[in-house]
């Protein structure tokens, strides 16, 4: 009886133990998420909306671990424009001349690291996949009440996209397109 006892309490603190460290998947509601983008250029600036065909964090103990989340280019829409100039940009930022959704209908963030900034803030480290090409990314996140907030700013250079790009092309003048794009994202789980 003593042994069975010992056995039972010994399994339990292997349990208990491992469900304290265990790493919960925590999927993204892609309908009530969103993600905004905004490009600038020497005249003004677009902006518009891109959404995630899906995603997840991981979660140990309540605390972010890591993630993975994958973009849906062919959504790629502007929101400040009507009519023809809307369809003109739309078609023109999905062409080759930029992200070429087409051969390339998604981009991917993998989070390869997290660090605590206190407060629900985390500082993350990803490698951002945009038209097959692979680079480091980091940015703050904030998670609060099943809602992760961040901002990011991504060099659209280093993924092959250099169409009105100044580090390419000389004598651009007014019709040079800033290399850096901001998404701002809000992703509700």
């Amino acid at each position: 009886m003593k042994k069975n006892l010992l056995k039972g309490a010994a399994a339990s603190v292997i349990v208990l133990t491992t469900l304290a460290f265990t790493t919960m998947k925590k999927e993204i509601n892609i309908k009530e998420s969103n993600v905004t983008w905004t490009g600038k250029k020497v005249t003004g600036s677009h902006t518009g909306t891109i959404q995630l065909k899906s995603g997840f964090f991981h979660m140990e103990d309540q605390n972010l671990v890591g993630g993975e989340f994958v973009i849906d280019m062919t959504s790629l829409t502007n929101t400040d424009l009507s009519g023809e100039n809307k369809q003109k940009l739309e078609g023109h930022l999905k062409s080759e001349d930029f992200f070429g959704v087409e051969k390339h209908p998604t981009a991917k963030l993998v989070i390869t690291s997290v660090a605590s900034k206190g407060n629900g803030t985390y500082g993350v480290v990803g490698n951002l996949t945009i038209k097959n090409i692979t680079k480091p990314i980091t940015f703050d996140l904030e998670m609060k009440n099943n809602v992760a907030n961040a901002k990011l700013s991504i060099d659209r250079s280093k993924y092959d996209v250099k169409y009105g790009s100044g580090s390419f092309f000389d004598d651009l003048g007014d019709k040079t397109i800033y290399d850096n794009f901001d998404l701002e994202v809000n992703l509700k789980f």
